[in-house]
C-alpha cells in the first residue's frame, strides 16, 4: 500500500519512520524547519526499543505526493480545519483517510450534523467524504524534541476500526502494513465504544492536569481533585449511556489506572508547558456539546472547561 502522512509531528513522523524502515512507500507532509530537517536528514527516532533513522519521502505540497491509497492524519484536531481542504491531491477514487486525533473525531456526527466544537461549519466533513474514513485510537506516547527528531516514550499500539462497526478488508490491509512496521494494530468492531472509554479519563484528567500542573498520580491521590475528576467522569459516563454506549471500565478502575501510570503529564499539560494549543475542544468541548444536545447539565465538566478555556486564551502567544 502507498501511504501519505499529513503532519510530520510527534505521531506522524514516528509512524512515517516506522513504515519507511519496513519498506513501505510513505510520504510525509511537513512545513517550516521540520520540513527542512526531514529533507536533509530524514527522521531520527529515539526509543527505548532502539534508536533508528529513516528517510521517507517528504513534501510541503500535497500535489507533489500524488494520489495514495491511505492518508493518515497526523495533526491534532484543531489543525484539521486548515488541513482538510488541502488534501484533495492525495485522494484517489478509493483513498482511505485514517483519523488519529484525540477526543471526539470530526466524523462523529450527532443527529446527522457535525459537532461545531470539532468541525466548525462542517468544513472538514465537506473536504473528506464519510465513505473514506477509518477511525483509529493511538496508544503510544511520542514527542518531537527538535525538527526531524522524535522521542518515542512508551507503547506501540494503534487500533483501527470502521465507524459503523463493520469488518473490512481495507482495515485489515492497513493493519498488516502497520504490524509489519513493528506496531501492534488490532482491528476493532467497537470503535465508538473505545473512543468513549478513552474519553472517560481524558475529558476529566487532561483539563484538570493543565489547571493544576499535576501529574496523573498526583490528581488521583489528592482527595479534592480526585473527587472532582470522578464527578466529571460520571457526567461523561451519562452522555455515553444516553448514546447507547456501555462502558466496560468503571470510574474506580479508571482512577486506579491513572494512579498506576504514576508521575505522567497528560498531553494537554505537555502542550500547555510547550506553548502549543491544547486539544480542549475535541477532548472536552465536544463532550459538553453532545451533552447539551441531549439535555444533560454537565455541571462539573462545564465549570472545568470554562477555566481551562480561559487558561488557553491567556497562554496563547500574543499576535
Amino acid at each position: 500500500m502507498t501511504f501519505a502522512i499529513a503532519g510530520a509531528g510527534a505521531i506522524g513522523a514516528y509512524l512515517g519512520a516506522r513504515l519507511a524502515r519496513a519498506g513501505v512507500e510513505v510520504t510525509l507532509l511537513a512545513r517550516g524547519p521540520n520540513l527542512r530537517a526531514l529533507e536533509q536528514r530524514g527522521v531520527r527516532v529515539l526509543s527505548p526499543d532502539g534508536d533508528f533513522q529513516a528517510r521517507p519521502k517528504v513534501v510541503a505540497d500535497p500535489a507533489h505526493a500524488g494520489p495514495v491509497e491511505v492518508v493518515i492524519l497526523g495533526v491534532k484536531a484543531h489543525s484539521l480545519t486548515e488541513l482538510a481542504p488541502r488534501l484533495g491531491p492525495l485522494l484517489g477514487p478509493d483513498t482511505v483517510v485514517v483519523s488519529t486525533q484525540n477526543g471526539i473525531p470530526w466524523w462523529w456526527h450527532f443527529e446527522g450534523r457535525p459537532l461545531e466544537r470539532v468541525d466548525p461549519g462542517g468544513d472538514i466533513s465537506a473536504a473528506i467524504e464519510p465513505r473514506r474514513v477509518v477511525g483509529s485510537l493511538v496508544y503510544f506516547s511520542s514527542e518531537l524534541v527538535e525538527p526531524g527528531v522524535v522521542r518515542h516514550l512508551e507503547g506501540n499500539r494503534i487500533s483501527l476500526g470502521e465507524p459503523d462497526g463493520s469488518r473490512s478488508d481495507r482495515c485489515r490491509r492497513i493493519a498488516e502494513a502497520l504490524i509489519a512496521a513493528g506496531l501492534r494494530c488490532p482491528v476493532t468492531t467497537r470503535l465508538r465504544q473505545e473512543i468513549w472509554v478513552k474519553l472517560l479519563g481524558n475529558a476529566a484528567l487532561n483539563p484538570l492536569s493543565a489547571l493544576t500542573r499535576a501529574t496523573l498520580a498526583e490528581i488521583a491521590r489528592d482527595p479534592g481533585v480526585s473527587a472532582l475528576a470522578r464527578s466529571m467522569m460520571a457526567e461523561v459516563e451519562s452522555v455515553a449511556a444516553r448514546l447507547g454506549i456501555e462502558l466496560p471500565v468503571s470510574i474506580d478502575q479508571r482512577m486506579a489506572g491513572a494512579e498506576k501510570v504514576g508521575d505522567h503529564k497528560t498531553s494537554m499539560l505537555q502542550d500547555l508547558e510547550a506553548g502549543r494549543p491544547m486539544e480542549l475542544e475535541a477532548i472536552v468541548g465536544a463532550v459538553i456539546e453532545v451533552g447539551e444536545r441531549l439535555g444533560l447539565p454537565m455541571t462539573h465538566t462545564r465549570a472545568v472547561y470554562a477555566c481551562a478555556r480561559l487558561l488557553a486564551e491567556k497562554s496563547s502567544p500574543r499576535r
